[in-house]
Parts: C-alpha cells; sequence; structure tokens
C-alpha cells in the first residue's frame, strides 16, 4: 500500500524558530514510518525554503552561521527532547508547491504561472510534492495564517487551523473581541497603537490607568512563547513596558492582571478536532518566576507543569468546556491550547488567549494533555493528519463558481 507523503514544514522567520526545530524533530521521530513518507520542508529565518538534506541541515543547526546560531539557542532550550535530534529525516531528496522565493529587503518576485522553458524547468525543480503539510510552525509567518493562506492556493490538505482560525488566533486584539462576542470571560484590557504610543505617550498612559488597575501584563498583539510581554506594577514601569512590546508589533494589548497583588493560576487545556472537537484534561503551570515568561518556558528549571490540574471536578468541566468555546469562537481547527487564569481567592476562571500550533516536542503541554487523556505522541500526530485530509474533504464540497 502506497504511504502518505507527509511534509513537515519548519523553522521560519519568527523570533521562535528555535522552538520550532525542536518541535519538528520530535515530530520527525515519533511519526510512523511504516504509514509515511516524510518530506523535511525547512525555511532558514531569512526565509529561504529548503528540502531534503538542506533542511535536515536546518534542524541540527549545520546550514549557515545563522544555522550555527540557532543550533546554539536550540541547545540551550529546556524544553527539548534530548532523542528528537539527529536522524529524523528519511529522505534524500524532496521533489506541488513551487518553493516561494526567499524575501529581500527591497521589493520581491513571484515565479510566473506560465514562461518560458527553462524557468519552468527551474520553478518546477523546486516544487514539492506531497499528499499533505504538517506545519510545526509557531508565531509570525506561519502561525498567523500566511502560511495557511499559501498552501489554500495551491490547495494542499494541511494540519491545523485555516486562515481565519489561525490569523485571529494570533491576534490578542481582534482574539478577545470574538472571545467577547462569544461570552466568554476574559479579563479587562485595552489596547493601544505604536504611532499613538509613540506621538502621546502620557496620553496612552492616561487610557491604560482609566480602564485598568496595576498590576498590568502588555503584550505585543501579533507574537507567541511569551516573547516581549511584560509585568508593569506602577506607572514607572508601563512606559519600558510599552516600549519593550511596542518592538514587535503595530497593537499592544495591555491586560489587568487577574488576583491583584497575588499571582493568577495558570491553567491550560488541549483541544483536538474540527467541527466537534475535544478537550483534554486541563493542567496547571506553576512559573518558577513572577509569570510564565520565554525564559520561565524554554530557558529556566524553576517552573513546575501539574497534570491534572488540581481543579475542582466542576472547574474541569468548566474549562474543557471554555476551551471547546474559546476554539468555535475563532473558528479554528485542527488542533489548539487554550490558556486560562484563575484568580486565587474567588477561583473565576478567565479564558486568556488560544494558541493554534502550540509547542509540539513531546514534552511540550499540549501533547502532553493528550498523553494523560489516553492519546499518545505518535497517536496525536496521526489524528492531526486525518483532521487535515478531513477539513480538506470538507471543503471540496464547496462550489466556487455557478
Amino acid at each position: 500500500m502506497k504511504k502518505l507523503r507527509v511534509g513537515i514544514l519548519f523553522g521560519g522567520r519568527s523570533g521562535e524558530h528555535e522552538v520550532s526545530l525542536l518541535s519538528a524533530a520530535s515530530v520527525l521521530n515519533a511519526i510512523d514510518k511504516n504509514k509515511y513518507e516524510v518530506v523535511p520542508i525547512g525555511i532558514t529565518k531569512e526565509g529561504r525554503w529548503l528540502t531534503a538534506g538542506e533542511a535536515q541541515n536546518l534542524l541540527q543547526g549545520k546550514s549557515t552561521a545563522a544555522g550555527e546560531d540557532a543550533r546554539a539557542k536550540q541547545a540551550h532550550l529546556r524544553a527539548g527532547d534530548p532523542e528528537a535530534t539527529p536522524g529524523a529525516a528519511v529522505l534524500a531528496s524532496g521533489e506541488a508547491v513551487v518553493v516561494p522565493p526567499e524575501p529581500k529587503k527591497a521589493g520581491g518576485s513571484m515565479v510566473p504561472f506560465q514562461t518560458e522553458a527553462p524557468l519552468a524547468r527551474r520553478a518546477a525543480d523546486r516544487a514539492i510534492n506531497v499528499d499533505v503539510i504538517f506545519p510545526v510552525l509557531h508565531g509570525t509567518f506561519g502561525e498567523d495564517g500566511t502560511i495557511q493562506g499559501l498552501l489554500e492556493l495551491a490547495d494542499i490538505p494541511y494540519v491545523g487551523a485555516g486562515v481565519l482560525g489561525s490569523a485571529a488566533g494570533m491576534d490578542k486584539d481582534i482574539m478577545k473581541s470574538l472571545f467577547r462576542a462569544s461570552g466568554l470571560p476574559i479579563v479587562k484590557h485595552v489596547t493601544i497603537l505604536r504611532g499613538d504610543w509613540e506621538a502621546e505617550a502620557k496620553k496612552a498612559e492616561k487610557l491604560v490607568e482609566r480602564n485598568l488597575k496595576y498590576p498590568v501584563f502588555v503584550k505585543p498583539a501579533n507574537l507567541g512563547s511569551s516573547v516581549g510581554i511584560s509585568k508593569a506594577h506602577n506607572r514607572k514601569e508601563l512606559g519600558p513596558a510599552i516600549y519593550e512590546a511596542a518592538k514587535f508589533d503595530r497593537k499592544i494589548v495591555i491586560e489587568e492582571g487577574v488576583g491583584g497583588k497575588k499571582k493568577a493560576r495558570e491553567i491550560e487545556c488541549s483541544v483536538l478536532g474540527n467541527d466537534r472537537p475535544q478537550a483534554s484534561v486541563p493542567g496547571e503551570i506553576v512559573p518558577g518566576k513572577e509569570f510564565y515568561d520565554y525564559t520561565a518556558k524554554y530557558l529556566d528549571e524553576g517552573s513546575e507543569l501539574v497534570i491534572p490540574a488540581k481543579l475542582s471536578k466542576s472547574e474541569t468541566k468548566k474549562v474543557q468546556e471554555l476551551a471547546i468555546r474559546a476554539f468555535k469562537a475563532v473558528d479554528c481547527s485542527g488542533l489548539a491550547r487554550v490558556d486560562f487564569l484563575m484568580d486565587p481567592k474567588t477561583r473565576k476562571i478567565y479564558v486568556n488567549e488560544i494558541n493554534t500550533m502550540p509547542g509540539f516536542t513531546a514534552i511540550s503541554m499540549y501533547p502532553k494533555l493528550w498523553a494523560a487523556s489516553g492519546v499518545s505522541y505518535p497517536e496525536l500526530i496521526e489524528r492531526l493528519i486525518n483532521l487535515g485530509l478531513e477539513r480538506h474533504e470538507e471543503k471540496k464540497k464547496n462550489q466556487y463558481s455557478r
């Protein structure tokens, strides 16, 4: 029986490039090679697409000086699976998406659909023939709908949320608007634009203080892995926090801290499915730092994962119900991890955010929650591939002309 050809897409131009390499290495090691023929597809931090041996080199940090830097960072990420490195890819050559060109600083280009024979042959040489793509990309240019749009245009099945779900799930401002419209409990927040902050910083600070109480969390609207997030306890800390977040996005989301001076409990729940999604048992993160930032996630040893979370039966059920509602609110599909905040005093639960392509190493929270729910890591990979194919078949029922 012919094996399904699965393209594992990893790397990318975002600040979560190294985390993506770790996720991809785990998937490549765990995927059932008896069922699937695997095509590794890497994207460098500069945006250059690599297949086969070059993609394998990127995964192992061997390809370029930038790759060596990525390897150095990767080696220090605590979330890495120590067994998920060499020998992950199984093909010596990749063979239909035409690989996009490397982004240029000034302008860009696309290979024409119809052209002279020599150029057409060169485009064919750069094509990748696969049955389905598993995009293990985190953050900007991968989890935000951009890659999903490319795959939609190419009519290739892929794992995970579509263009809308990915884009809405990435933008914390839009995400919260959809959550509010769906009646989900969210924390008080305001959104300001970088341009407004740069033009009238004092006015922006007054807007925050008029609507929120300290401490507040300041975040770039479009980023993941807690990059660029700061906690501000007062006005003195607010300005530098906004300045830091503004490095990463034109929109800055400021949220009122849950629990006041006491740390909120951080609960997470994994969701799996398409139109009828299921929720895993919830887990809890006890950060070694004041909150679960990038350093606490990937570098420090002090954070603790508690699975299942110490919740009552009714609280567990509520978290699972809210996770599924959040999943549907942004029109998600395939997979997502929904993060919650619980007030330590009142035990009120708030939906914080949704991650449409969460960390996916064997020891990441998303697969660990499913393992605790009875779904092993290899089985989870297979179910996600099938969900991507199922979604593509469902889309084929659509009529696009009269």
